[in-house]
């Protein structure tokens, strides 16, 4: 719709001879500067968003994040995502296969028994590893099992916490462990391993975890 004469001159018409007597290189400037101002609006519009992973395969999961960047899963792996600065490890989410042998009875009374010779293969797997509990956990209302410690990982001092979960069914066998790394200055609110992904960056891929 044309504008009323009585509302102009538009802050285009305005310009307009400033526009034109310009030279070809202040016209140039002003260009890449609009055209980064739009890259960076749109840079912390993503920042602000969650990102998601979604993985298919015998055991499908997804699982949202933010402020973490996607890198490549350890051998055999699922998926990971992790924050660094200046190139030290910060926080790592790690998504990995779990595969318990046969049982009887209920996943809730395997899973203390599983946890004993995969607390064992921690202790050889880290440097400095020492176990700070362990214990029944829940994940999106799934039953799962925690375990907390700390270890030296990349040559420094980490809070670790792993949670071993598969999806409820009857005599499952293959779920995920979720590997949970965070440096003991990454975040405030994580003053020992007992709040890794209670608190913190970690909390967002944990609590938004879902099989299928």
């Amino acid at each position: 719709m044309p504008l009323k004469p009585e509302y102009g001159p538009t802050l285009g018409q305005l310009l307009a001879p400033h526009w034109r007597a310009a030279s070809r290189a202040v016209r140039a400037a002003v260009v890449a500067t609009g055209v980064g101002l739009v890259v960076a609006a749109i840079a912390v519009v993503l920042t602000l968003l969650d990102a998601r992973i979604s993985h298919g395969g015998p055991v499908p999961f997804s699982f949202r994040y933010r402020g973490l960047y996607r890198t490549a899963p350890d051998p055999g792996g699922y998926a990971k995502v992790q924050r660094r600065s200046n190139g030290r490890l910060e926080d790592s989410f790690a998504v990995e296969p779990l595969r318990i042998g046969p049982y009887q009875g209920s996943l809730s009374g395997e899973l203390p028994l599983y946890a004993t010779g995969y607390i064992r293969e921690l202790a050889r797997r880290y440097a400095g590893f020492t176990l700070r509990g362990e214990g029944k956990t829940r994940v999106n209302t799934v039953p799962a099992y925690n375990v907390f410690y700390t270890a030296h990982v990349e040559g420094r001092l980490m809070y670790g916490r792993d949670v071993l979960i598969l999806p409820e069914r009857p005599g499952v066998r293959e779920g995920v462990d979720i590997v949970m790394l965070t440096s003991p200055r990454a975040n405030r609110e994580v003053s020992s391993p007992l709040l890794v992904a209670s608190a913190g960056i970690l909390e967002t891929p944990l609590r938004s975890f879902t099989f299928g």
